[in-house]
């Protein structure tokens, strides 16, 4: 096939005492995402989904949440190894849609950051990168703020 399309999604719980990346950006917060990485759900997704791509399972498959060496590591670098094994089957991005649940901080004023910071890193235009963000109206766990979810569907093309 010359193209194929993978769906991600990452959820983090959020607590005091933590930062918040989203998207490969530090955002000012009084809480941050918890995980054994830097906890960034929206690069999250993004791995999961050109994984899922390709059916090379999930990013903890990959990446295990028990190893050491992924302790605190920066989820850019997460991003940039899973982008290396899609290229090594050859493969590239097509284009990227991805939803940030958050009630805040208000995510909007830094889409345009996060998007280059993810084109970079799969060598690819910023246009192709679209991310998008809501609230959950302050209902569930999402409303209150006790935790983030991201979505991502992916589009990657043989080259």
């Amino acid at each position: 096939m010359k193209i194929k399309i993978g769906f991600g999604v990452d959820v983090h719980q959020l607590r005091e005492g933590y930062d918040l990346f989203i998207g490969g950006v530090q955002l000012d917060a009084d809480f941050g995402a918890v995980g054994h990485s830097d906890a960034d759900a929206l690069l999250h997704a993004i791995c999961d989904a050109m994984l899922g791509a390709l059916n090379l399972r999930d990013i903890g498959f990959h990446f295990s949440d028990t190893d050491p060496k992924y302790k605190g590591i920066d989820s850019k670098i997460l991003l940039k190894d899973t982008y290396a094994l899609i290229k090594e089957k050859g493969f590239q991005i097509g284009n990227l849609d991805c939803t940030v649940i958050l009630e805040n901080p208000k995510v909007n004023p830094h889409i345009e950051k996060m998007q280059k910071v993810i084109a970079e890193i799969l060598e690819t235009e910023v246009e192709n990168i679209s991310i998008k963000a809501t609230t959950h109206e302050k209902v569930d766990s999402f409303g209150r703020s006790e935790a983030i979810k991201c979505y991502a569907v992916c589009l990657l093309e043989k080259h």
